[in-house]
């Protein structure tokens, strides 16, 4: 697909992107919680969708949200403001922005990597955009380390694009490392599926 088809896919998930974001408890809730915890100061937070993630983040942080959705980010300036969060909004891809070299404390991608046409280009943009001792923290589905898992992903990965616009079968750990991020720490949950990575920009 291209950018205008997965915008207007995007489009349409938008109220149900929110209702799931507005429900107290969810499977990601935990993962988000532990992940934005090490959060802080100047935050890019790509692909933002509907804005699940801004009730985990300080308040006192300056948010800059970036969708390339337009209906996302209208629900992602509701969350925002439910959480208290001063933000500032940007409706583009992320593949099309420039910000200056260490503009940012930390970088936020959360469920995004898998719909990239070249995930590696832009965690390399992200590496630009964030301080060297800045933080980005990375909370991803991809390929699982179980076999039939595995499997399943392959066989789901064309319907899943079309369906929703991301792919299901990406390895996460093998992009990271292609854009050469040193990682901290990472951890993998729910079968080795999803992917909570804490990386620095590289040298």
């Amino acid at each position: 697909m291209n950018k205008k088809e997965l915008t207007a896919l995007y489009n349409r998930q938008a109220n149900s992107y929110a209702r799931l974001g507005k429900k107290k408890k969810t499977i990601d809730h935990n993962w988000r919680s532990e992940l934005l915890a090490f959060a802080k100061g100047k935050i890019l937070e790509v692909s933002v969708g509907a804005g699940a993630n801004f009730k985990f983040y300080p308040r006192d942080a300056e948010v800059t949200a970036v969708d390339m959705s337009n209906a996302m980010l209208q629900k992602a300036k509701e969350a925002a403001h439910d959480a208290g969060i001063d933000a500032t909004f940007i409706n583009a891809p992320v593949e099309e922005l420039n910000f200056d070299p260490g503009s940012f404390d930390t970088i936020v991608s959360t469920f995004s990597l898998c719909a990239y046409e070249d995930p590696v280009k832009v965690l390399n943009t992200f590496s630009t955009w964030c301080k060297k001792d800045g933080l980005i923290l990375l909370l991803e589905h991809g390929v699982s380390k179980f076999g039939l898992v595995h499997w399943i992903q392959n066989r789901l990965d064309n319907y899943q694009y079309r369906r929703i616009g991301c792919h299901a079968n990406r390895d996460i750990m093998g992009i990271v490392k292609k854009a050469q991020l040193p990682v901290r720490m990472y951890e993998r949950k729910l079968f080795g599926v999803i992917y909570m990575i804490w990386a620095r920009p590289k040298k």
